[in-house]
């Protein structure tokens, strides 16, 4: 006797192997347009096919084959420590901060500004003390740093402030050489990175069936030197992908089957991640809500059709397009989680997040922490601990008079509930009262000063340190920037 975890199931067996195959067909009759020379070279030399009057590549589905055969089920991701942080496969889920936010909420402005050093600092440092969190992200983009080096900046931050895995992404052609090196000083060399990669690189083809330049070859980049690429399609529905639902993931699954081509086709075997950012495109406001109901069953569905390829999955989910820390910033973020956990999404980037991907909060992202802790929970099932069921124990609590006391309420009482940080509020109303009466966005801005003041991330080697400091400072310097800002 058993129980099972819980899940959805967004499609018959039928409908996923419909999806996958006419995305296949997509990429044999319709292909793909490629902006990168050295991935165009992969794939004519493989036996695509490349259109001479407008420049689409077709993939047959041969080459799709080999990719997916090649392609491994499961990613092992490590932490500064080369212990495993994240396990991906399977329906084993995970959480880490949405990415790559222009600007970050400031609570006591009330608004969002230009986030600058110290925000990427306070952000890292956050998520290395907040456990529900599996990776940090390179979440927030300084503006006190020219735009050029913006990419190698933020992850020379998250690595200076955190142990966890990060997962980052390039915004230039030359700058994955240069944060490779800052990887593999951190983990050691090269090979050891390659045996236990600390960093996921997301990959970005544009909708539809588009690979840029630059998103190539990461992809190519990622895939050579054994980082996991994460493969982030971005249909909007209606707007650059079919109206439908469905329609929406089977473009998506083209997409991210000619990212697995290319990935494979550079290095067989290397690890790659079945994700995404989809919207249902709203045309009334012309905006893309990722905190829309129809949007996270593209992801979760999408989801699906990854593990029925056997490629371990992705999603931007638990974030929202509210524009401060309110009541529709947790009903998206808390839905999006739950989504994602019954999906069995195996990397959920998004905790944090406000207005379209567009900002990051702190105050939110340790809100969000308590959300990932219980859609975590929810994901892990009712556990049968005992053989009868009840029978027994409530005979002895009626003997008793009470449960409290019974051995076996003190063994299973942390295992069984999941335990919220204070910031959520399970208090009467009369202590509730004592302690100000304050909503739950008071009391995240008061528990973001507590961590910030009483936690230090662990330090990095001091040789490691000064390597990654002299990278940094000579892209800097190549920007016309004489000096870094000061780290506190």
């Amino acid at each position: 006797m058993s129980a099972l975890n819980p899940r959805i199931a967004w499609f018959s067996g039928e409908t996923r192997k419909a999806i996958a195959s006419e995305a296949v067909s997509i990429l044999e009759e319709i292909g793909i347009f490629v902006e990168n020379d050295e991935a165009l070279s992969l794939l004519d030399g493989a036996g695509a096919g490349i259109d001479a009057t407008d420049g689409m590549v077709k993939i047959p589905s041969s080459l799709v084959e080999k990719a997916l055969e090649t392609a491994p089920s499961r990613v092992m991701v490590y932490d500064r420590y080369g212990e495993v942080a994240m396990d991906l496969g399977g329906d084993r889920v995970h959480f880490n901060p949405g990415s790559a936010a222009l600007r970050i909420y400031d609570y006591e402005r009330g608004k969002a500004r230009t986030p600058e050093t110290d925000d990427l600092v306070r952000f890292a440092t956050l998520i290395d003390a907040l456990p529900n969190y599996a990776a940090q992200s390179t979440g927030v983009i300084a503006g006190d740093v020219p735009e050029e080096i913006g990419d190698r900046y933020r992850l020379y931050i998250a690595l200076l402030n955190s142990t966890k895995p990060v997962v980052t992404g390039t915004f230039k052609v030359d700058a994955f050489r240069v944060m490779h090196e800052m990887l593999a000083t951190v983990a050691g060399d090269a090979d050891r990175l390659r045996e236990r990669p600390i960093a996921i690189f997301d990959c970005c083809p544009s909708p539809p069936l588009k690979w840029s330049d630059l998103t190539a070859q990461a992809l190519i980049d990622a895939a050579r030197t054994g980082l996991p690429a994460e493969l982030v399609s971005m249909p909007l529905t209606g707007a650059t992908s079919p109206v439908t639902l469905a329609g929406a993931v089977t473009q998506h699954c083209a997409e991210n089957l000619s990212g697995i081509v290319i990935h494979q086709l550079a290095c067989p075997g290397a690890p790659i991640i079945y994700g995404g950012s989809p919207a249902c495109f709203d045309m009334r406001k012309g905006t893309t809500p990722m905190g829309a109901v129809e949007t996270m069953m593209i992801d979760g569905a999408y989801a699906e059709i990854g593990k029925h390829l056997g490629i371990p999955t992705h999603a931007y989910m638990a974030l929202s397009d509210s524009k401060l820390v309110d009541y529709q910033a947790g009903m998206e973020s808390a839905m999006g989680a739950t989504i994602a956990a019954l999906s069995g999404v195996n990397n959920v980037s998004g905790p944090g997040m406000l207005d379209f991907e567009s900002c990051q909060s702190l105050e939110k992202l340790v809100l969000d922490h308590e959300i990932c802790g219980m859609a975590l929970r929810l994901s892990s099932g009712i556990a049968l601990r005992d053989d009868p069921i009840a029978l027994p124990l409530i005979r002895e609590g009626l003997a008793k008079k009470e449960f409290l006391s019974l051995p076996h309420t003190a063994k299973w009482y942390r295992k069984e509930a999941y335990f919220p940080d204070e910031i959520i509020d399970r208090a009467t109303l009369e202590e509730w009262e004592s302690k100000g009466g304050r909503d739950a966005a008071n009391r995240a801005a008061e528990r973001v000063k507590n961590l910030l003041s009483g936690y230090t991330p662990e330090p990095l080697d001091g040789a490691v340190s000064a390597h990654l400091k002299e990278l940094m400072e000579r892209e800097a310097k190549r920007t016309g920037m004489e000096r870094l800002p000061e780290l506190a």
